[in-house]
């Protein structure tokens, strides 16, 4: 049992179970069949995803500094009670069932997932290799 943390879009691997989205929406270009298989948390639950404000600073990073400030204010936002908990019960969820969560960005250096992989890891969840 664990989760993943993967590109949504990339193909599945045996195992992977149920991926979970943490995106505000998808990409333009991204058809609908394949948002389909993914549970969005783009309405009714939100813990995990950036808000906007920092979304307009992750698409506006060019520079370390600016990638840094970007993941120093995502992490700040999964301090929040409701966002603490959701993390919470990902990392317990992880000992029991196998599943993913993920993003659309094509490079994880340069999106949320690569901090909300730490946070998962902080909170003990256990991550898939």
């Amino acid at each position: 049992m664990s989760v993943r943390v993967v590109r949504l879009g990339s193909p599945r691997t045996p195992g992977e179970g149920l991926r979970i989205g943490t995106v505000r929406r998808p990409p333009r270009g991204v058809p609908k069949s394949n948002t389909r298989a993914v549970i969005s948390m783009t309405s009714g639950c939100r813990p995990w995803r950036p808000a906007q404000e920092a979304m307009d600073m992750a698409h506006a990073a060019s520079t370390p500094a600016q990638w840094r400030a970007f993941f120093r204010r995502y992490r700040s936002e999964m301090k929040r009670p409701d966002a603490a908990h959701a993390i919470a019960l990902l990392a317990a969820l992880s000992h029991q069932t196998d599943f993913s969560v993920g993003c659309y960005c094509e490079d994880e250096a340069h999106c949320h997932r690569h901090e909300l992989r730490a946070l998962l890891q902080d909170a003990g969840a256990k991550l898939a290799d």
